[in-house]
């Protein structure tokens, strides 16, 4: 699922995207916003796919090559423990997932199919394939090890699978690692003999939310900010600071002041945090400064009101 320091990296995305494109539609950039987290629901549940697509490419070479004309005793018979992989199985047979698929037509790789044959190829190239066909073992805990490994030394770090996601959708770029922990976790808490379920997209409510909320309201009240933000940066005029830097410190205190279940130092970690990834090398000190200092101005002058303890 989503967590809110994504959320966070969202809205930043879409408070930029409307700024450089001086648009004033709030309600247009906030559609597509819920649309672009939305979407991320798609490339978690394509990357599970892939799993079983693979898996399949895997059973049909076995079929064909049963059928050579001078077919070898390995032909005739093949080594089936990836085939018969028990997890990839209960991802093939989840209700959920084949109701998410049918709902939101994801076709992806019944028309992009190369892109199977290409991590099929490299998990044939692999040791850890060669190691998992070898193992006598047969049991949950050895076949859901080798789904993980799988996926994140083949799958997760394929440079074309990475370059036809972009070409998907652009805004795929920054989900990809993200998603790609996600689909980890889901493989991580499956049981044996229970059914597959695809995770939720929102923790709860609060968070589905909190999209809204914090894009609405850093943009309708950012213009109000500008004057504390020059106030404690009297050293930097305004077109010297980074536009990311702006906005982050924007959506700062947009949760200090609209936000009274966030605790201030939370706000400031999480800014502080998405700075070092997204902005300059020395954004995080920059905004770490700002932030503090006008904390505990709006402290002072009793601006903050936080609910429960220990949140100031």
């Amino acid at each position: 699922m989503i967590n809110r320091r994504h959320i966070r990296v969202k809205v930043m995305q879409s408070v930029y995207a409307m700024q450089q494109s001086k648009n004033d539609d709030l309600l247009k950039e906030e559609k597509f916003l819920k649309h672009s987290i939305l979407k991320m629901f798609d490339l978690y549940v394509l990357n599970i796919q892939l799993l079983v697509k693979v898996q399949d490419l895997a059973a049909k070479k076995i079929e064909l090559s049963k059928k050579k004309i001078l077919a070898t005793a390995e032909d005739l018979k093949p080594n089936t423990k990836f085939v018969n992989n028990s997890i990839i199985n209960a991802i093939r047979e989840s209700v959920s997932l084949e109701s998410y698929l049918h709902v939101n037509k994801l076709e992806n790789w019944d028309l992009d199919d190369e892109y199977v044959k290409i991590i099929f190829e490299e998990l044939q190239k692999s040791d850890l394939y060669q190691k998992y066909l070898d193992t006598v073992e047969n049991s949950f805990k050895v076949d859901k090890a080798f789904v993980i490994d799988f996926f994140k030394e083949i799958i997760a770090p394929n440079e074309k699978l990475a370059e036809y996601y972009e070409d998907k959708m652009i805004s795929w770029v920054d989900d990809i690692p993200f998603v790609n922990t996600w689909v980890v976790k889901s493989l991580s808490k499956q049981k044996p003999n229970k059914p597959f379920l695809l995770g939720s997209l929102y923790k709860d409510k609060d968070d589905e939310d909190f999209v809204s909320d914090l894009f609405k309201k850093t943009m309708l009240h950012q213009h109000t900010f500008e004057e504390d933000i020059a106030e404690k940066t009297p050293n930097w005029e305004k077109e010297r600071i980074a536009e990311i830097d702006m906005i982050l410190i924007k959506m700062a205190i947009t949760e200090f002041l609209h936000f009274a279940s966030i605790p201030v130092r939370v706000t400031i970690n999480e800014y502080i945090e998405i700075a070092k990834d997204y902005s300059t090398q020395k954004s995080g000190y920059f905004i770490n400064g700002v932030l503090d200092k006008l904390s505990k101005d709006y402290l002072s002058l009793k601006k903050i009101k936080k609910i429960g303890r220990g949140l100031l």
